[in-house]
């Protein structure tokens, strides 16, 4: 799909534009023009990105290969630039998923490549049409403004992630299970993931914060550096977390150790106490000495059968009682 927003420069929305429009609209430094194309065959974004647009060859093919890591590059009159959303796969698991965002923006236009609809930037569309204000800004605004609402969703990950850290330590002092040994490690996947989408898209903000660009007016850069303290703060407290959960790791293994040491204590004093009678019962058991009484019910075959069905029945009742107490 691709769909248009164009502020003319008397003031009016478009969204209706011909290929000529749209060249004309981005190189006369006239009006806004915000192009989003998203879930789009790769040749007709081909097309669009070279033919209707004219940017670089290889920075149209950059932003049709959807793996790269956040990254900025300047193209003198336009700036190409990969920023990276993401989402939570199960609020349980913490699992999460990037999604890559490809944006070409210049002086007085802004377009924007999905390969999968990102939320983020269906918010900031809507704003747009609602108030033509957010056009009249500028297209360096309407990139602040994506900007930001992906560092939200990173927010949300991290609070999300924060709260699932808490209950893993509750449960590893209370009672911890192999699940909760699953939780630690997913954490920690996903926390590395984190890190390698945050730190590049970091220094992306931070060269808008800091460098001087053509397309990109020094106004705005205030605007940059509030979101690149947004992800300076993610940083540490992803670092922090990281920490957390390694520390975590220790204490379910301490914890893990420690339960096994008291169950072998436990399972050592049993078998200390029942030694002497085994051996009790096998010294005795042996025929050695001739019975004064008649005893021949208890060597029929009721009594037999009574034998061997407590004889299987013990076992069974040992092992279940033992992984009742989670020995196991």
């Amino acid at each position: 799909m691709i769909r248009i927003l164009y502020l003319t420069p008397e003031g009016k929305i478009e969204t209706q534009l011909t290929s000529e429009q749209i060249s004309s609209a981005m190189h006369t430094e006239q009006g806004m023009l915000w192009i989003d194309i998203m879930d789009e065959p790769i040749d007709s974004c081909e097309d669009i990105l070279r033919e209707k647009c004219g940017f670089h060859p290889l920075a149209v093919s950059d932003a049709l290969q959807t793996i790269h890591v956040p990254k900025v590059d300047d193209w003198d009159w336009f700036i190409y630039l990969v920023l990276h959303g993401i989402s939570l796969l199960n609020s349980e698991d913490n699992e999460i998923t990037s999604k890559e965002l490809d944006i070409f923006i210049g002086k007085n236009f802004i377009v924007t490549y999905e390969e999968f609809p990102l939320s983020e930037v269906e918010i900031v569309w809507k704003l747009c049409q609602q108030d033509e204000r957010y056009l009249k800004r500028g297209s360096a605004y309407i990139l602040y403004r994506l900007a930001d609402e992906l560092i939200d969703d990173y927010t949300q990950a991290i609070d999300s992630i924060e709260d699932t850290i808490e209950n893993i330590e509750d449960a590893i002092f209370n009672d911890p299970q192999p699940e909760t040994l699953q939780q630690i490690f997913t954490i920690k996947r996903t926390l590395l993931h984190l890190r390698r989408i945050i730190t590049p898209q970091r220094d992306v903000l931070n060269k808008f914060a800091r460098d001087e660009y053509t397309v990109i007016d020094a106004q705005y850069r205030v605007f940059f550096r509030d979101v690149y303290d947004h992800l300076v703060r993610l940083t540490d407290v992803n670092d922090s977390m990281r920490e957390l959960v390694g520390e975590a790791l220790n204490s379910y293994l301490s914890v893990v150790n420690n339960r096994l040491n008291d169950i072998m204590k436990v399972l050592t004093i049993i078998t200390t106490l029942f030694m002497p009678l085994s051996f009790l019962t096998g010294f005795f058991g042996m025929n050695f000495f001739q019975p004064v009484v008649n005893l021949e019910s208890w060597t029929g075959m009721t009594a037999f059968i009574i034998i061997l069905a407590v004889m299987a029945l013990v076992p069974i009742s040992m092992f279940l009682w033992i992984k009742r107490q989670h020995w196991m």
